[in-house]
């Protein structure tokens, strides 16, 4: 993921609502929206060549989201891959399954949400290591530090607090402003440029690039019963949606 907004615990009608971009290099391939077949209980997409995803929930009542933090130079080859580390806390099990003792250094740099019961952990490796429970609230993350201003960032945090304050009980009305290429006026820019090359200095919440662009939307909202429901929205190079996919899901009563 690229650009995410996130409600944890913020209305009472809803334990948590996500809504977030997936950008990446389109001829990487990746497979759909998807309960696994495996007994992990993850409901995700799933990157193809490496095995892990960058978005998920699991019937145990998890919720995991990680983005690549910018600044730091080019991937090292030799890292853990991060969605291996999504997958373990999807599943609750495997080398990285706790988020209060995993090894944050195996892995290229990163930010992540890790929701697990009642508690809303982020964490992170660089520029220093950082563990920590967040309390409710409304947050927002790119590939900077969690709630760095930036302007698309700031755009789906407005949009997620007006639909919250409409009491709002749809929630596919929150791919709206993930298809937004508008770049805001408000918020400040990156200090940084991307390691893609193919990508923009500063970029709107949607992202239409031939060679590195917005692959998917997604949109995770759980009701405060905890019945759930996961929506992805995929796209092709040219920016045109190329399917959909929609799974439902329940959380045990006292998450």
């Amino acid at each position: 993921m690229c650009v995410a907004a996130i409600a944890w615990r913020a209305h009472p009608d809803w334990q948590l609502i996500a809504i977030g971009n997936r950008d990446e290099y389109h001829d990487r391939p990746a497979a759909a929206l998807s309960q696994w077949e495996d007994g992990s209980g993850i409901i995700a997409g799933r990157d193809l060549k490496s095995g892990g995803t960058w978005l998920g929930v699991s019937g145990a009542g998890h919720f995991v989201l990680v983005t690549n933090r910018r600044g730091f130079g080019d991937p090292q080859p030799d890292r853990v891959s991060r969605g291996k580390l999504v997958t373990d806390l999807l599943a609750g099990e495997g080398d990285y399954a706790d988020p209060g003792c995993l090894p944050l250094d195996h892995f290229n740099p990163f930010n992540l949400f890790a929701g697990t019961g009642e508690r809303l952990h982020f964490l992170a490796n660089r520029p220093k290591a950082t563990r920590t429970t967040l309390v409710p609230g409304i947050y927002g993350l790119s590939n900077g530090a969690l709630d760095e201003p930036w302007p698309k960032t700031l755009a789906l945090k407005s949009a997620l607090v007006e639909w919250l304050g409409q009491d709002e009980s749809d929630p596919h009305r929150l791919f709206a402003p993930l298809a937004s290429e508008a770049l805001p006026d408000v918020g400040l820019h990156p200090d940084k440029p991307s390691e893609i090359a193919a990508e923009a200095f500063d970029t709107a919440p949607f992202i239409r690039h031939p060679v590195y662009g917005t692959r998917c939307s997604t949109v995770v909202a759980v009701a405060s019963t905890g019945q759930g429901v996961v929506m992805e929205r995929r796209f092709d190079a040219q920016g045109h949606e190329t399917g959909t996919s929609e799974l439902a899901f329940r959380w045990p009563q006292g998450n």
